[in-house]
């Protein structure tokens, strides 16, 4: 990106105002081009890239970052952060005071910081604690996959614990047909 020192100073122009016009005339180049001179600056690529660099640069300075945000919600909370408001006395003579932040400004920053930092939230701790015995889970179930004792077989083993009713001490017998028989009489 290089360019002329009237370039720059073109660039840099056309950065606070806007204006291709003007940006050229404060930059040194003859009033009478100015409008032209002004466009083909515009369209030349190294100009235009300078000149995107720049806005981005100050759009990035603009733009609160995430610590920014956090800090402010935290001054809120800790009532450090106060708001201008107008007061009317008697006399209709108006004056401003410091108000601090309200219970209800107060909670919907605890809030908003506390979405950032979730660990005490009662259904997230929940879903940690079933991630964790999942993970356990399938750990196990890896490890006897990588001993090999398991031999890739599942063994079920069924028990019968049922007594039978007193009712029920005689030998049941059932139909001599199994059910396979379709012919009907």
């Amino acid at each position: 990106m290089k360019l002329t020192a009237k370039q720059r100073l073109f660039a840099d122009e056309y950065i606070k105002s806007g204006n291709a016009t003007q940006s050229a005339i404060k930059a040194g180049y003859n009033v009478k081009n100015a409008r032209v001179i002004g466009a083909q600056n515009l369209s030349k690529l190294n100009i235009k890239a300078y000149i995107d660099a720049k806005m981005a640069e100050i759009e990035s300075h603009k733009i609160a970052d995430a610590k920014e945000v956090l800090e402010f919600y935290t001054r809120v909370l800790r009532k450090e952060e106060t708001e201008p408001e107008k007061l009317m006395d008697e006399d209709g003579s108006e004056h401003f005071y410091d108000r601090e932040p309200s219970l209800k400004d107060r909670l919907v920053a605890a809030k908003e910081l506390m979405k950032r930092y979730p660990l005490s939230d009662p259904m997230v701790q929940a879903q940690l604690k079933k991630l964790t015995a999942d993970t356990r889970i399938s750990n196990a179930r890896a490890k006897v996959l990588e001993d090999g004792t398991n031999d890739g077989v599942t063994k079920i083993v069924f028990t019968d614990d049922l007594k039978p009713d007193k009712e029920d001490d005689t030998k049941q017998e059932g139909d001599e047909n199994d059910g396979t028989d379709t012919q009907s009489e």
